[in-house]
């Protein structure tokens, strides 16, 4: 497709989602506590949006996930988080 017709497809969609991560995080900083390496790990894939390299959206998935290889013994917790709570976020 051309730049324009990515444009015409996507850009409304985008748009919609851009303007509810900033609900979101008004939402987050207007609230009382310490940030957790969830919106720690958010803030730093964010950076990535603005960098202008073509492996964004790899990039925003790393810095999500667990860089480890070798297996847990067991699981911690009974559901996901959604970020990676290593000693790199917190």
């Amino acid at each position: 497709m051309t730049r324009q017709q990515v444009l015409d497809m996507y850009f409304m969609d985008a748009r919609h989602k851009l303007i509810d991560l900033a609900a979101f995080l008004d939402r987050v900083d207007r609230s009382e506590g310490e940030d957790d390496f969830r919106i720690q790990a958010f803030r730093e894939a964010m950076q990535h949006l603005g960098s202008g390299d073509t492996d964004r959206a790899a990039k925003v998935l790393m810095t999500f996930s667990d860089p480890t290889n070798e297996p847990i013994p067991a699981a911690t917790t009974k559901a996901a988080c959604g970020a990676w709570p290593g000693a790199d976020n917190g």
